[in-house]
């Protein structure tokens, strides 16, 4: 069998490298990121069947819960530590959601796709409050296509597999079907955190100036296990 050709840098890397490499992450950590699932999860439950104006309270109540979630997936990945303004940050870029959430997924990962690397920047670069949504922004920008792409394309390989899982775990009732959407949400779900994660990594090494675009070429690659390049942090600050 002939080899696989090499995984290109970050700042070439498409979607379908980037959902492969979030696959990796998640088996390489499946134990660690598995609680990632349970926002999902609960949400789902209370949710289903609701109008959109129930579902948006549901989502918004859950917000610790979410933002905890993806905190949680940007230390696993990056290796660092959050700290306030990263989660002050991440509560506000996530409270619009579940009002763009209700008219279509398509303008809530919009959303994200924009600003929501600004959480991870907080967490690597050291960024103060306003900082951190200027920078998330500058990365969001920097291959808007990519980003966007990449979390629709997250979002479609969890929900086609969710559906597949369920359908197998389901035995007719309602009750089994309801634990069978659970399940389901709570083992695929991780995927879309540390996606959004690792999304951090590939519009740092596209932004096309200033400092973090100097770092990116010695520093982007993910540490061991997560990237099979291994170069280093993302940020040397973290090292710190």
């Amino acid at each position: 069998m002939p080899d696989l050709p090499a995984p290109l840098p970050p700042a070439e890397r498409t979607v379908g490298q980037l959902v492969a490499e979030t696959i990796r992450a998640y088996g390489g950590n499946f134990w660690r990121v598995l609680p990632l699932g349970v926002p999902l999860a609960i949400v789902d439950q209370l949710s289903v069947r609701q109008p959109l104006g129930p579902q948006m309270l549901v989502y918004w109540a859950a917000t610790p819960l979410f933002v905890a979630a993806y905190i949680r997936a940007c230390a696993i990945v990056h290796g660092t530590r959050p700290n306030r303004v990263a989660i002050a940050v991440a509560v506000l870029i996530y409270l619009p959601f579940p009002a763009l959430r209700a008219v279509f997924i398509l303008p809530g990962l919009a959303w994200f796709a924009l600003i929501g690397l600004a959480v991870p920047a907080a967490m690597l670069e050291q960024l103060g409050f306003r900082d951190a949504l200027v920078r998330g922004r500058q990365l969001g920008v920097a291959d808007y296509v990519h980003a966007l792409g990449s979390l629709a394309a997250l979002v479609i390989v969890v929900g086609i597999s969710a559906n597949i899982l369920s359908e197998l775990l389901n035995t007719q009732s309602d009750n089994s079907q309801r634990v069978a959407v659970f399940l389901s949400d709570l083992v695929l779900s991780p995927l879309l955190y540390l996606g959004g994660a690792l999304l951090y990594v590939d519009q740092a090494a596209r932004v096309g100036s200033g400092r973090p675009h100097r770092r990116s070429r010695r520093d982007a690659d993910l540490h061991p296990p997560l990237d099979a390049d291994a170069a280093g942090r993302p940020d040397h600050q973290v090292e710190s």
